[in-house]
């Protein structure tokens, strides 16, 4: 195995748009960023893993071809960042990939995540770490979210009370106070019910920039309705995904009758109000949020958050110096370099588990 600390991290999360790559040297106890790259899910994948998140004839045997394609995909994003950047596969030490999660049961114990990390391995020459979250669930947590204790290493300043928001799929968030332990969780849908609503509706897959709910209005009760979704108000640790947030979900909150940009409008208001209802929660005192992830491009959606927190500034991790865009594929090359250094990286504050463990998977090239 190389003796070199360059990694490349790997994310494909619950909006499902594609694969983030981001070419990571971690020499020196230092997180520094040296390439990224992206790689767009073509339609019919897409529309086979939103498929695979719910019970079907057959899906052990879909659910392994794809996982088989995941990593064709993965390698080819690989491939194509390193030779963008001329680095050679010998030269990183290993690749942290998180794979696709298609079902998250932490109250059942388990939880999925395809990806094929072993043809992965043959197919890019490069060692795999994958499987992060099972080792937490195996302790008793939630195996999600991981990334806060990523962002306790590069984000946290010792006398400003900070909140990084991550807006995916899902929205969570990272507390980290300046004189107290930092914690994290999930806070509800982020734009997977937004970018779901939009291709059913304008046969897009998101709403650019917030510009369709901008024409609408939020109906209050229908916000209502949605609010009372017992998740929002359970106390952290607590995880969510699509296995709760999804169209049935929402087609069971509609009366009938509503028009369409008014209820994108209103799942809008929901991403930013559960947001802004965990931070006043759990993170009193904050001071600056900085918004990551896909959400962070959503101007409409970001506005809103700065009208609902006058008293906080509200950036994006940009103005940290950290890519919004490559954030979570960032934390996992540096969750890859925990596991092989023998470290732990979830926080059981944050996740719930009894312990602090060593996370993932490895595959040997």
């Amino acid at each position: 195995m190389t003796n070199s600390e360059l990694y490349v991290g790997i994310m494909s999360g619950t909006s499902l748009d594609g694969i983030d790559v981001a070419l990571v040297d971690l020499s020196d106890d230092q997180v520094r960023l040296t390439g990224t790259d992206y790689q767009a899910y073509e339609q019919n994948l897409k529309d086979t893993l939103l498929a695979l998140h719910q019970p079907a004839n057959n899906e052990l045997h879909l659910a392994q071809i794809t996982g088989n394609h995941l990593a064709q995909h993965y390698a080819g994003a690989v491939t194509s960042l390193l030779s963008k950047y001329g680095v050679q596969p010998d030269q990183i030490r290993a690749v942290g990939c998180h794979g696709q999660t298609i079902r998250h049961c932490p109250e059942n114990g388990y939880t999925v995540q395809l990806g094929n990390a072993s043809l992965l391995a043959e197919l890019t020459g490069i060692s795999v770490v994958s499987d992060f979250r099972s080792r937490d669930i195996a302790a008793g947590g939630q195996g999600a979210p991981l990334v806060p204790a990523f962002h306790d290493k590069v984000l946290r300043h010792p006398d400003i009370h900070r909140v990084i928001v991550n807006i995916g799929g899902i929205s969570n968030l990272t507390d980290l106070p300046t004189r107290a332990p930092t914690t994290g969780f999930d806070c509800g849908p982020g734009n997977l019910m937004m970018d779901a609503w939009c291709m059913q509706h304008q046969g897009k897959p998101f709403d650019d920039r917030g510009k369709w709910a901008a024409t609408g209005k939020a109906l209050s009760s229908l916000l209502e309705s949605m609010l009372s979704e017992p998740f929002f108000s359970l106390p952290p640790p607590k995880s969510s995904g699509r296995d709760l947030f999804n169209m049935a979900w929402l087609q069971n909150k509609l009366q009938g009758g509503e028009q369409a940009e008014d209820v994108q409008a209103t799942l809008l208001e929901l991403t930013c109000r559960t947001i802004v209802l965990a931070i006043q929660q759990h993170c009193a005192g904050a001071k600056e949020i900085y918004l990551c992830g896909g959400g962070a491009h959503n101007p409409i959606l970001s506005n809103r958050l700065a009208a609902l927190l006058p008293d906080c500034k509200v950036l994006t991790t940009n103005a940290l110096g950290v890519d919004s865009d490559y954030l979570e594929a960032i934390a996992f090359a540096w969750l890859a370099q925990q596991t092989l250094h023998g470290l732990s990286a979830n926080l059981p504050a944050v996740t719930g588990a009894r312990h602090p463990c060593i996370l993932g998977a490895i595959y040997p090239a």
